[in-house]
């Protein structure tokens, strides 16, 4: 008996020093000296457990694939040799870019920007003219598919390339001012207009002020008692931006779901197994698994049993997701990724976070080496990287590389280089414009659309288009790093 009262005596006692440890300041494991302490200086450590998930993104969990044709090489390009590569955790949009996503971004720049700088509008808006054909009547189309709520729920189309990327940068400043707001550091601001609006990037080189509500608590003993929220806090989300053509691959594929341990059971020929595109669900059997052309003069079927039940594009939630939970990966529309298009970038490019189209940049400062003030719409200035700064680097020195092994000096065997300059080695290269039409903005689309076979629903094949274009079958979704661990952790 006096055992077992000294044994829940032991363990009492564990407890309260337990408890008592638990609740002891964080302290440097290199140094011995408290965190968030103001009286040894006041080195702040925020408490942080995992990245948050953005608004419309799924962790899309990376590894190894083999990247590239899964199906036969039809047009016997030979631009997607298959070749395994690592892609790293990362997150995605769950569907395409809906229109009445677009049409909340054209709504803010015209509220922002429309009074004093209408161009930043209009150059936002989508090319509604796409969908015009000389030998098709397709008129309500252009007047109505954008902007009518019988397609607000379809995804935007008629978005080029640059577009697409303007609208990922203004979805993070959105998503990030939001999440001040809701930290209590700012409040609400409607009457944000040309350059006082929220920038990400502005704000943390303290180039924007906003209406605040109640700045961090600041522990530095010299400082003034608070300070703004910096990058260290935890508290942004990464830039939400294009996929690269690997992830956007990788995540078409959906292996997660076709996985025993280490072992791929099936490769797959599109998002989903086998090599039809039909579904043996027996609620939907025999119905197609995306929207998709079957054959010429065939867009959705017959009248009383219409297969994909879409003549043109389907609504955002449409089909089956596939093993992530990515809606209308194959079919719907095809969709931009970041990259530059090289034919020969699955020879060339690395086997870990593969991707063409490095331009290094870094924000412009002034001759006392601090950041310049912001442009007219509230942004930081950015500038491209020089040689004369880099000539210590061992991993790059200029900062445009998209030429790199194919497109730059080292890669072509025209000889006569002498005569080539900076500006003009890719159309040499390609001869742009006589027998290609490859230069450095030539960008990669992915994905089959409802225009399209079942042979470009396979997610290996590769096209390209100016980035500056756009057309009635091309959208786009977004993405975002994944930071720290791969693995969620909860």
């Amino acid at each position: 008996m006096i055992r077992i009262s000294k044994i829940i005596s032991g363990l009492i006692l564990l407890i309260v020093v337990s408890f008592f440890s638990s609740c002891k300041k964080p302290t440097s494991s290199a140094t011995g000296w408290e965190y968030n302490n103001s009286k040894n200086g006041g080195f702040q450590v925020a408490p942080f457990e995992d990245q948050a998930t953005g608004p419309g993104l799924i962790l899309i969990e990376g590894g190894t694939f083999v990247q590239g044709r899964t199906e036969q090489d039809l047009k016997w390009e030979w631009d997607n040799i298959p070749r395994r590569v690592t892609v790293s955790s990362f997150y995605m949009d769950e569907t395409e870019v809906k229109n009445l996503d677009y049409l909340e971004y054209l709504y803010w720049l015209g509220r922002v920007y429309g009074t004093d700088y209408p161009d930043v509008y209009k150059k936002a808006l989508p090319d509604t003219l796409c969908w015009r054909n000389k030998l098709e009547y397709n008129e309500p189309l252009v007047q109505y598919y954008l902007r009518h709520p019988s397609y607000r729920e379809y995804p935007v189309v008629g978005v080029s390339w640059n577009q697409a990327k303007d609208y990922c940068a203004w979805r993070t400043d959105r998503v990030n001012e939001k999440i001040l707001i809701e930290n209590g550091v700012l409040k609400w601001d409607p009457d944000q207009l040309n350059e006082n609006n929220f920038n990400t990037f502005a704000y943390l080189s303290g180039q924007y002020e906003g209406v605040v509500n109640q700045d961090l608590v600041d522990l530095n003993p010299n400082g003034s008692g608070t300070r703004k929220v910096k990058l260290e806090d935890g508290i942004f989300l990464p830039e939400y931006r294009l996929p690269t053509e690997s992830e956007w691959e990788f995540a078409s594929l959906g292996l997660i779901g076709n996985t025993l341990y280490e072992r791929i059971i099936e490769r797959r020929i599109y998002p989903w197994n086998g090599h039809i595109t039909r579904t043996d669900d027996r609620k939907a059997y025999g119905d197609f698994v995306a929207n998709f052309k079957r054959g010429r003069g065939d867009n959705m079927g017959v009248a009383g049993n219409l297969n994909d039940a879409a003549d043109i594009s389907a609504p955002v939630y449409s089909y089956w997701p596939n093993d992530y939970g990515l809606y209308n990966m194959a079919g719907n529309v095809s969709e931009w990724v970041m990259d530059v298009y090289r034919p020969l970038t699955f020879e060339d490019a690395s086997d870990f976070r593969s991707f063409r189209g490095n331009v290094y940049q870094t924000y412009k400062k002034d001759e006392e080496g601090a950041i310049a003030e912001k442009d007219s719409l509230g942004r930081i200035i950015m500038t491209d990287v020089n040689v004369k700064e880099n000539l210590n680097r061992r991993n790059y020195r200029k900062a445009d590389n998209i030429n790199f092994l194919d497109g730059d000096a080292g890669s072509t065997t025209l000889g006569a280089w002498e005569t080539l300059t900076d500006s003009n080695q890719t159309v040499n290269m390609y001869q742009y414009e006589k027998t290609s039409m490859v230069n450095d903005k030539a960008r990669v689309y992915k994905g089959g659309s409802w225009k399209d076979r079942a042979y470009y629903m396979s997610p290996g094949v590769r096209r390209f288009l100016d980035e500056n274009q756009s057309t009635d079958y091309i959208g786009f979704r977004c993405a975002m790093a994944r930071l720290g661990s791969p693995v969620a952790k909860n």
